[in-house]
């Protein structure tokens, strides 16, 4: 398998001999750079075990920490309060009608969309972020002060463990399993469905996704259901792709 992204390549596979066949016609048709085996890749440091290979942002989320000047602060413990009360301007004007005051509006709206660009990126091998950076997505087009507090504790989160990833365990399990869960009326601005799953194969952490569904159920047994087919029909498309790289899962 040869991947390509912009002007990057990775080349894998369980043939040594192919995979050196492969560099060789592509030196001969390109100019090209063989930089050994994969350890740094988009921001993605790649660490070699017995276990497996564990996959990591340390070197991302260091800078992203000392860009934002958080360097000598003291790392969370956990990456969203619950108290926090995230709203909206339009929720704001209606606080305002029955007697309460509104947050003070964030001025640099871009300085919040980049810091939400950069911590999407880091959910890549962080998933445990995931659910809190897809909360305060919904906040880009007019964000509050309050955003980017609750975006720069995330930031601390991380801090607490830079170096934690997903392990891609070297155990050979063809097992594939899967996990979803269904919060009803789980926005607390919209009332709608938030739906979530992971994938599995064997003991490495393959795929996840969360997401804020467009229609409000009627139940939670309804909500629970539309769960189950999102997560059904995404898994089609893995077990494809998995088809392709001859991985015979059960």
């Amino acid at each position: 398998m040869v991947l390509v992204y912009v002007n990057n390549m990775l080349i894998i596979g369980d043939s040594l001999s192919l995979i050196e066949e492969t560099k060789s016609t592509l030196q001969h048709a390109f100019k090209i750079k063989d930089l050994g085996e994969l350890k740094y890749f988009l921001g993605i440091e790649f660490v070699r075990s017995k276990q497996g290979i564990l996959m990591h942002q340390r070197k991302y989320a260091l800078e992203l920490i000392l860009k934002l000047g958080l360097g000598i602060s003291k790392p969370s413990v956990t990456p969203l309060d619950t108290n926090a009360k995230l709203t909206t301007n339009e929720y704001d004007e209606h606080c305002k009608s029955v007697g309460y005051s509104a947050v003070e509006p964030l001025a640099n709206i871009n300085s919040y969309q980049r810091l939400i660009g950069k911590l999407l990126y880091l959910t890549i091998t962080r998933p445990a972020i995931s659910f809190n950076v897809q909360i305060l997505s919904q906040f880009l087009q007019q964000p509050k002060r309050s955003h980017m507090e609750a975006s720069m504790r995330i930031v601390m989160y991380v801090k607490n463990q830079p170096g934690r990833g997903i392990l891609l365990s070297s155990t050979n399990k063809n097992i594939t399993t899967t996990y979803y869960d269904a919060e009803w009326a789980a926005c607390p601005l919209s009332r709608k469905l938030v739906t979530g799953y992971l994938i599995k194969i064997g003991d490495s952490l393959v795929a996840w996704k969360l997401k804020k569904q467009i229609t409000v159920p009627g139940s939670s047994a309804e909500a629970e259901y539309r769960s189950i087919r999102a997560i059904i029909a995404d898994s089609f498309g893995y077990k494809d792709l998995c088809k392709k790289l001859e991985l015979k899962l059960t």
